[in-house]
């Protein structure tokens, strides 16, 4: 039995390494989108932008196609719970990261319709930045359940104050990333208005985390009582703040590797929250999906984590590589 809580343990710890990964990476890239028609002006310059995730993003996604796989292999109960339960919600999330990705294709090749690619392009960034997040506060706030472990609401069922809150939050924090990265990996016009619009960025990330905290006092008060989720939150803010600072002493790279911690600093209150939940019943917390109750055999736990010692060095190692071979800023070339 030691054992067995010992693999649960290491995979949910090991899912959520994946998924904030993937927040990490990706995160930028959304950001960048979602900041599309503020950081550019006309055609050469969303190229630019264009250019800058254009080697990146669909490696990025592999870190949530594998934090998604893990999850249905570890957790089915969970993961059956989720994405039947939030299934219109995540419909919207894939349809928008497929025209995301049509979009930056057409935009290159159909230049009559380029506003229109744009515009998908923004819409595809935008809507997934906001809907993870929602998505999240649910499973962390709580979500009607059945005993049989089934989802019980609707879809306006996961739009209530608290999910939309940390909806806003991871909203805005992948906008810090997306800001920060373009500012770090341009240069001329398209830095200039990275620059310009950073503070009101970096102003709204702190207030969206306010609010999430004032809404965690009145929905999930008794989760301020763990030290770890203090403990991450005094990081994220810290990070915050250097990363202001590094950004007004034109040190692109250290204020996007702060906006990164912050970004991690919120995971860590996600994960120190949860543990050992997967997601919360509302109203009855014998109904919850933990770890525990939710999981694979202990020999299906083992060969997926020989699997995952083999697969994970060698997606670190290509995130890393492909991260070498493209470093360096994007310019306009005439």
């Amino acid at each position: 039995m030691e054992t067995l809580t010992f693999l649960q343990t290491s995979w949910f710890a090991l899912i959520g390494a994946l998924l904030a990964g993937y927040a990490l990476l990706d995160g930028f890239d959304l950001g960048a989108g979602s900041l599309l028609p503020f950081l550019a002006a006309d055609d050469e310059e969303k190229l630019v932008v264009f250019n800058s995730i254009w080697p990146f993003w669909d490696g990025n996604e592999v870190w949530l196609v594998t934090g998604g796989a893990a999850l249905f292999a570890a957790f089915p109960h969970a993961y059956a719970t989720v994405f039947s339960g939030f299934y219109l919600a995540f419909m919207l999330v894939l349809f928008a990261l497929i025209f995301r990705a049509v979009s930056m294709e057409f935009w290159y090749y159909d230049e009559k319709r380029r506003g229109l690619w744009s515009a998908a392009f923004v819409a595809g960034s935008l809507l997934p930045s906001l809907l993870y997040g929602v998505a999240l506060g649910n499973v962390m706030v709580g979500i009607p359940l059945a005993e049989s472990m089934e989802f019980t609401g609707n879809f306006f069922t996961l739009l209530r104050p608290y999910p939309l809150a940390i909806g806003l939050l991871g909203l805005f924090a992948i906008l810090l990333q997306g800001v920060t990265y373009i500012a770090m990996k341009t240069d001329g016009a398209v830095q200039n208005r990275a620059r310009s619009i950073f503070g009101r960025v970096w102003g709204l990330f702190i207030a969206a985390m306010a609010l999430s905290f004032a809404a965690t006092i009145v929905y999930m008060p008794e989760s301020l009582s763990n030290p770890l989720v203090w403990i991450s939150a005094a990081v994220s803010i810290a990070a915050w703040l250097l990363c202001r600072l590094f950004a007004s002493g034109g040190k692109t790279g250290l204020s996007f590797a702060m906006s990164s911690l912050a970004l991690l600093g919120l995971w860590g209150i996600v994960g120190a929250t949860q543990f050992p939940n997967l997601v919360r019943a509302t109203g009855n917390a014998s109904l919850n999906i933990t770890l525990y109750n939710a999981s694979s055999s202990e020999k299906t736990l083992w060969v997926m984590l020989y699997i995952a010692l083999i697969g994970m060095p060698i997606v670190i190692f290509y995130t890393f590589y492909v991260y070498r071979i493209f470093r360096g800023k994007v310019m306009i070339t005439k």
